[in-house]
């Protein structure tokens, strides 16, 4: 399967559980130079980056695993021209939405890790 179909599927899968989590959603596939943040939320005073990583199997290892210190690096660079972009001071936090798709592109297994990586 198309690996952007999986990606898309799991961004729109990682936005409503995170929707029913009570987070607003403020941005989607922001981009700043060769760095992309999949989705920003906020939650009361809390602005979070959130890096969404969906597959189709496991054989290799978690989705979660496959984010380096280079994208973790990437991802902060990116957070840091947001919260400029925006006059954002206060609280962040980096987290990880990780997803098994079946075939047929409905969740397997989807898990939110909170402050999976520090700025």
């Amino acid at each position: 399967m198309d690996n952007s179909i999986i990606g898309k599927k799991g961004e729109f899968y990682a936005e409503q559980l995170l929707i029913k989590k009570g987070y607003t959603i403020k941005a989607r596939n922001w981009r700043f130079k060769r760095a992309e943040i999949d989705l920003i939320a906020e939650k009361e005073d809390l602005l979070v980056f959130v890096e969404v990583k969906a597959r189709s199997y496991s054989f290799y290892g978690a989705p979660e695993q496959s984010i380096d210190e280079k994208k973790e690096g990437l991802i902060i660079d990116a957070a840091q021209r947001y919260m400029e972009e925006i006059g954002h001071s206060w609280e962040i936090r980096f987290d990880i939405i990780s997803i098994i798709l079946s075939k047929s592109l409905e969740i397997n297994k989807i898990e939110h890790f909170e402050d999976a990586f520090f700025y």
